[in-house]
Parts: structure tokens; sequence; C-alpha cells
């Protein structure tokens, strides 16, 4: 395959992925949602459209990041403002926030498990209902790089993106080179951007 897709699988894919497939185990059927759509989170996206979930639903600020998602599997994308009252089986962070997690959290039905795949700052702290934990038994579980076996996972992931299964070039930006680095990576940062593709 192109290298420049190549590229795309070795963090994106394998933790959105495998979050969804590997550490929550989304099976038919279920309900998703998915706070934060990077290239991590639009990967949460396809896994779960890749696992048959019911209802995908993608919540993003940006709207380019919400129609992206609609593109690539959910079946309906939100502004954070709008989640209130959506309870989902699944529900992934994938925004590296504390308060997103928390969000998440609060999406997940009873029964449910939410997932934490992004990275916050050390800092930072989350805090949750303890009782909800038991009384409604529910899981919180961190999932690192998608709790992927990459000579495992990988060939997998390769060979459903052959078969039209994973569309992960819709993740691909603009190409750049070196000189143009501190500003794609600004535009990352201020989410302008999902993936860019980097050429010495």
């Amino acid at each position: 395959m192109p290298l420049e897709l190549a590229a795309l699988f070795g963090c994106a894919v394998v933790t959105g992925v495998g979050a969804v497939l590997n550490t929550a185990r989304v099976r038919p059927g279920e309900t998703v949602a998915v706070f934060g759509l990077g290239g991590v989170g639009l990967a949460a996206v396809m896994g779960a459209a890749l696992a048959g979930a019911a209802r995908v639903v993608a919540v993003d600020p940006i709207e380019f990041k919400r129609e992206l998602a609609l593109d690539v599997g959910a079946t309906e994308a939100l502004h954070p403002d709008e989640v209130d009252g959506v309870l989902v089986t699944h529900a992934f962070e994938a925004a590296g926030s504390a308060s997103v997690l928390e969000a998440a959290y609060a999406a997940t039905a009873r029964g449910g498990t939410t997932v934490a795949i992004g990275l916050p700052h050390p800092s930072r702290q989350l805090t949750v209902n303890a009782l909800s934990l038991v009384a409604e038994s529910r899981r919180l579980v961190g999932s690192y790089l998608g709790d992927s076996v990459p000579q495992r996972d990988i060939p997998t992931y390769l060979s459903l993106w052959r078969s039209g299964r994973l569309p992960v070039e819709r993740l691909r930006g603009d190409e750049i080179g070196l000189d143009d680095l501190n500003a794609a990576l600004d535009a990352l940062a201020d989410g302008q951007v999902v993936r860019q593709i980097v050429r010495p």
C-alpha cells in the first residue's frame, strides 16, 4: 500500500479501531458514542461501524469533523452542546480531556462501558459518581494504543482497508514539507486538520 496511507495505521487506526474491537469489544446492534473526532476518534467511528453498531454518535465542536464522521460510519454527528439525553452502550473519549471524559461517562447507559483513549494532562483529575459504577453496573476503562497486538491487528486492518470496509484514506490531509511543520502542528492543535503527511 502507499506509504502515506500506511503511516496512518501506526497510531490513529490501531488506537481508535483497537479501542472499539479489543478494549470494548463492541457487538452488532450495540450503540456507541465517540467524543473527539481527531484521527483516533474518527478511527473509533470506523471501528464502531465495522463492528456493526446500530447507532454511532460522533461528537465534536468542529463542523467539518462531524461531517467527516458521517462519511466514515457515524449515524449522527452532534455538537457537544447537543449530547444531553444521549445514552449509549459504549462511550469513547478521544479528546485527551478530563471534562470530555466526564461527558462520555454521562452518556454511558446502565450496564455500559466508558473507554478513555485520549491522553489528558497529568495534572487533570476525573470526578465520577462512585455509586454509579456499582449500582448501575458500569465500567470505566482505559485503552492504550487500542490494546492492540500490532503483529495481529495491523495485517487485519490492512485487509479490511483493501476490502473497502475501513476507509482509512479519509483521514489523510495535505502533504507538507519540514519547513511547514510548525504551522502544520498549530493547525492540528487548533482542530483545523485530522492528519497530515510530512515529506522531507
